[in-house]
Order: C-alpha cells, then sequence, then structure tokens
C-alpha cells in the first residue's frame, strides 16, 4: 500500500522553491540596479558642473562687458567666477580662466589674457577698493588698457566697441567608484566659454 502525503506537502513545498528563485533573481539584479544608481549620481553632479561652469563664463562675460578697459578689471571677473562655482561645485577645480577679445561671431582674436588658479593676485579697482583672487596672470595677451569702450572706437584697430569672451576651463571629478570598472579616469575637463559686446561710452 503506498504511502499518503500529509495535505498542504506540495503547496509548502512550492512556496519553499520560490524563497530560492526571488534570492537568485535579487543577485541577478542587485548589480544592475546598483550601477544605474551609481551612474544617475555622477550624471546628476556632472551635469550639474556643466551648467554651473556655463553660468560661471556667461556671469564672468557680462561683467567683463562692464568693467571695460579699468585697471583691476581682471580682478573683478576672477572674483566673479569664484562667487558663481558654488556647491556642488568648487571654484577650487578651475584650472584656468582666459579673458580675450572675439569678432561679432565670438570667434577668438589674437592672444588671451591666461589666469592659472595658483598663487595671489591683487587689484585696486574702482577708486581704491581692493580686491584678492587666487590667480597668478600667465600671459597678458590681451590687457585691461586695450580694451575699448567707446562707441565711437578708439582710434587705429578699434573702429567701434570690443567683443570680450571670457573661457573657463574646469576639472569635475566623480563622486562614484564607478569609473573604476567602467575603465575610465577619476575626473573630465568642463571648458566653456561665453562672449559679450562691451557696455559702451558716449
Amino acid at each position: 500500500m503506498g504511502s499518503v502525503l500529509p495535505v498542504g506537502w506540495a503547496r509548502r513545498r512550492r512556496r519553499e522553491g520560490s524563497h530560492g528563485q526571488t534570492l537568485v533573481e535579487f543577485a541577478l539584479l542587485f548589480p544592475i540596479f546598483w550601477t544605474l544608481l551609481l551612474g544617475l549620481i555622477d550624471f546628476a553632479f556632472a551635469f550639474n558642473g556643466v551648467l554651473a561652469v556655463d553660468h560661471a563664463s556667461r556671469s564672468a562675460a557680462l561683467v567683463a562687458a562692464e568693467a571695460g578697459n579699468a585697471a583691476g578689471g581682471d580682478c573683478v571677473i576672477l572674483r566673479d567666477v569664484e562667487a558663481q562655482l558654488t556647491a556642488p561645485a568648487s571654484a577650487a577645480r578651475v584650472q584656468r580662466v582666459e579673458i580675450y577679445q572675439t569678432s561679432a561671431t565670438g570667434s577668438v582674436m589674437g592672444s588671451p589674457t591666461v589666469y592659472l588658479r595658483t598663487g595671489s593676485k591683487t587689484c585696486s579697482y574702482n577708486g581704491g577698493t581692493t580686491i584678492t583672487v587666487p590667480y597668478t596672470r600667465d600671459p597678458n595677451g590681451y590687457p585691461e588698457a586695450s580694451r575699448c569702450n567707446v562707441l565711437a572706437g578708439c582710434g587705429a584697430g578699434h573702429s567701434g566697441l570690443d567683443q570680450i569672451g571670457v573661457r573657463i576651463v574646469y576639472t569635475h571629478g566623480y563622486l562614484t567608484p564607478l569609473h573604476l570598472f567602467l575603465g575610465g579616469g577619476n575626473s573630465f575637463t568642463i571648458d566653456r566659454s561665453n562672449s559679450m559686446r562691451m557696455e559702451p561710452i558716449l
């Protein structure tokens, strides 16, 4: 005579088997979920960095257009760059800032004035206001005094107002270890520039 299995035995066996299946599915999906989460975090911070640097260059170009050919204008521009790059971006990650003349279409004309984010520079601006910024100049290709902000022009080579541009080169570091698994570096460079016409003096 065959043995009789207890009532509910088959149902209990199915439940126990489904626990193991759920664990296996979780083990397979967890690495994918974790990778997507880390990628989303890094993308969000990188996207914020791009927007922050672009905004800083646009704001600095506006300040440059208003500063004109005033002595110490570059310090005002650099101070604005520092002020715009707030958390989660960081002004400490700026490699260099370039100030240059552009054509009406935005093409670079001549050599830029380059500021490296190292050391310090102190300027006197607007009748004695002292500004110190953590930059050193090398070289001075577009000096403040050579910029034309006079509507009628500034003599030879300046038939009208200058277009002034500001370029910021910034290093963004990854925040998660995902780049280690993908074989990438620890950081990438964000390079943004904007230009504006000088505010005219009649």
